[in-house]
């Protein structure tokens, strides 16, 4: 965050601090909400809500709640939205990408069966090497975003930040339907239909960018 907030010309402090209530926030939230969500385990057990903390966490709670400290903390320390975005997307990405390598090691998250060359044997069978096409969604993600960055190509404020979320968002809607133990609502996966969201949105919000440029030049 702060080394990207530096490329981008921001004031690195501020945005490194907004970086580091997010990740706290988050951590503290996604045990919280992990607590609520198995009460009955912790209602005789209060010691048990602190420690040990090394296993139970709700990773969609967590999010939520990093996002709305971030968002929160940005207002009162009057950051620009887009400006903030654009800082945050690396360290966005590289988390990501390395909780597709902790899928790898761990097993989760496990591919679909396939003959290919470059399949890896997963619990005795070739499997598609799913995390690791997620983890190279997310630096094809990074060099997008290193790219609308650069002084030669960089545009109005939001844009790097869009364009990673496209291309990730659309990595992500590709790899993951080699994904055989994806979460499924009405047959579809659900971590697709988020990335097909995230995708339609992001590229709407480019084109209107771009749109309001080219508007802005035509008066001019």
């Amino acid at each position: 965050m702060d080394r990207a907030a530096r490329r981008l010309g921001l004031d690195a402090e501020r945005h490194y601090a907004l970086a580091t209530t997010a990740v706290l926030a988050g951590f503290v939230g996604a045990r919280l909400v992990f607590v609520l969500l198995h009460w009955p385990s912790y209602d005789d057990n209060l010691l048990g809500i602190i420690w040990p903390l090394t296993s139970g966490y709700n990773a969609a709670g967590g999010a939520l709640i990093g996002a709305a400290a971030a968002f929160f903390y940005g207002r009162w320390r009057r950051l620009a939205l887009w400006p903030a975005l654009d800082a945050l997307a690396p360290g966005l990405l590289l988390f990501l990408i390395a909780v597709s390598l902790a899928d790898f090691l761990g097993g989760a998250g496990y591919g679909s069966l396939t003959s290919m060359p470059w399949g890896i044997t997963v619990f005795g069978v070739r499997r598609h090497a799913v995390q690791l096409y997620e983890a190279l969604a997310g630096v094809a993600a990074l060099g997008v975003w290193w790219a609308a960055t650069s002084p030669r190509l960089r545009g109005a404020a939001g844009r790097p930040f869009l364009w990673a979320a496209a291309v990730y968002a659309g990595g992500r809607l590709l790899v993951d339907a080699y994904q055989e133990n994806a979460a499924l609502v009405s047959g579809f996966h659900v971590t697709q239909i988020g990335a097909l969201v995230v995708l339609l949105a992001a590229l709407g919000l480019l084109a209107g960018s771009v749109w309001r440029q080219n508007e802005t030049q035509a008066a001019e």
